[in-house]
């Protein structure tokens, strides 16, 4: 399983709709091939700041499914004009320990 996860900067002033936008939004990976589920969290030192975490079966299905589909298209004309600057996405996979 791998995690993605996005730093958020929301423009001053949009922070509610944005969320409002992210709720219509989330509809969007949430019926793609290989997601698992997600999560977003808004920080508590800044008021514009949020991470999305986003757990996928594998790489792909984030990067050449969800990225290359229509509904990367829908999310990107719903959300992308919140962020400035543009957020970072690295993607994690668990370490066992023991």
């Amino acid at each position: 399983m791998i995690l993605e996860i996005a730093l958020l900067q929301i423009r001053p002033g949009l922070t509610e709709e944005f969320e409002a936008a992210f709720a219509q939004a989330q509809g969007f990976i949430a019926g793609m091939h290989g997601y698992v589920r997600h999560e977003l969290h808004h920080c508590l030192e800044d008021d514009h700041r949020y991470a999305l975490l986003v757990w996928w079966e594998t790489l792909e299905d984030h990067t050449v499914g969800f990225r290359g589909s229509a509904k990367y298209q829908q999310w990107r004309a719903l959300l992308h004009h919140f962020y400035d600057p543009f957020p970072t996405v690295e993607h994690f996979t668990r370490v066992a320990l023991g």
